[in-house]
């Protein structure tokens, strides 16, 4: 268990080490239930360890036993001294590994690294963090005495910890996240929900000030002094709003804020417009090949020409000497007698036929519709006079 004694010591965790960290658990041991141990580099200033670099370390350990564990210290020498001539400043400070938690024989670990510093830092980063939190956990190990006067065992000491970054660490940073990014979530909509859950934090904690100084007034609660400084100072920092300076700057930001967005809706709409115009052309460009194909005429075999030609011939000569003709066309789907079209001219009915091709007039007297058939298409087999 670690000790929970206060400590004046704070750890500086870099956003390299982040990095570093979690690359090594998804090469290694994503997807198991392994840990993986790696070294820690900077500088121990005093009240601030600063940890700005690190590097991956082989390590097994047998799940069943946890004191049974390998760490290849080979390695960490030969990596120690490498690191040593690229940046002196660096030197090996302490050890991380992926947790969750502390391990039975993280002790035992530890006990190793004094090989390299007097009093190693031990930094717990957690790779899939489910809460909104600092995802590291610093410790450093101590002799615990107790009350009882009993032997004094080891133990660890929680020290608070830090994400420190240079802005050069905070570009890169920014172009890994811009990298990784979802983008199925649009930029505008995460920015959104994000100021949702400041600003409802922060209504949370002014209903907390509310009820306390509610309290307080009721006499409920006994007057804290400094809590009261220290609102008073908070209320001191909030700017002036009626200010003629203040009240300038909001309405220059605003004014720019609203600049921007009539912008953007006019290059949409003008985006949106050379789009239309686009479908537009497209769309008349499609309609005139099809119609330029359509106009093409598809060239008549001969013999069919002749054909028609000779069908053609036969229908006028018989129209010209009987001034009228039939096609027979079927049979009628009432009394299944033959119907044909009786053509005078310019008019045509439908007449029905018996087997001597009697014309019977509308003989079950019913309407029969179905399709003309043309007389040009006729062969002359079809074509029959009526007496």
């Amino acid at each position: 268990m670690p000790a929970t004694v206060q400590s004046s010591i704070t750890a500086h965790v870099h956003p390299l080490v982040l990095l570093s960290a979690t690359d090594h658990y998804n090469r290694v041991a994503k997807d198991t239930k392994k840990r993986v141990v790696g070294v820690l580099l900077g500088q121990n200033k005093g009240k601030t360890v600063n940890i700005s670099n690190s590097f991956a370390v082989p390590f097994e350990e047998d799940e069943k036993d946890p004191s049974v564990w390998f760490l290849d210290h080979n390695y960490v020498e030969a990596m120690n001294d490498m690191f040593k001539k690229v940046n002196a400043k660096e030197k090996l400070i302490g050890w991380y590994h992926s947790g969750p938690k502390l391990r039975s024989s993280d002790l035992e670990i530890n006990e190793l690294f004094k090989r390299y510093t007097p009093n190693p830092v031990l930094v717990i980063v957690d790779v899939k963090p489910n809460d909104e939190e600092i995802p590291t956990d610093a410790y450093f190990a101590i002799e615990e005495i107790k009350d009882d006067g009993t032997t004094t065992t080891k133990t660890f000491m929680h020290i608070p910890s830090e994400i420190v970054a240079e802005e050069a660490e905070e570009i890169g940073v920014e172009h890994l996240l811009r990298d990784i990014k979802d983008n199925a979530v649009g930029t505008l909509s995460t920015r959104i929900s994000s100021q949702l859950g400041s600003l409802g934090g922060l209504q949370g904690r002014l209903e907390e000030i509310r009820h306390y100084l509610e309290k307080v007034v009721s006499g409920q609660l006994p007057v804290n002094h400094q809590i009261i400084y220290n609102l008073q100072d908070m209320f001191n920092l909030l700017p002036n709003l009626e200010s003629q300076e203040m009240v300038q700057s909001f309405s220059t930001k605003t004014n720019d804020q609203l600049l921007l967005i009539y912008l953007s809706s006019m290059i949409r709409a003008v985006i949106a417009l050379h789009n239309l115009i686009d479908n537009k052309i497209e769309n008349l460009k499609g309609e005139n090949t099809l119609q330029e194909e359509t106009k093409e005429e598809k060239p008549i075999p001969a013999a069919k020409s002749k054909k028609n030609a000779e069908s053609i011939n036969s229908c006028l000569q018989l129209v010209t000497k009987f001034a009228k003709l039939i096609v027979i066309a079927g049979s009628c789907p009432f009394c299944k007698s033959k119907i044909g079209y009786y053509a005078m001219l310019s008019k045509m009915s439908v007449h029905h036929y018996n087997d001597n091709n009697i014309d019977l007039g509308t003989a079950c007297g019913k309407p029969f519709h179905t399709s003309v058939l043309s007389i040009t298409d006729a062969s002359e087999s079809d074509i029959l006079t009526a007496q």
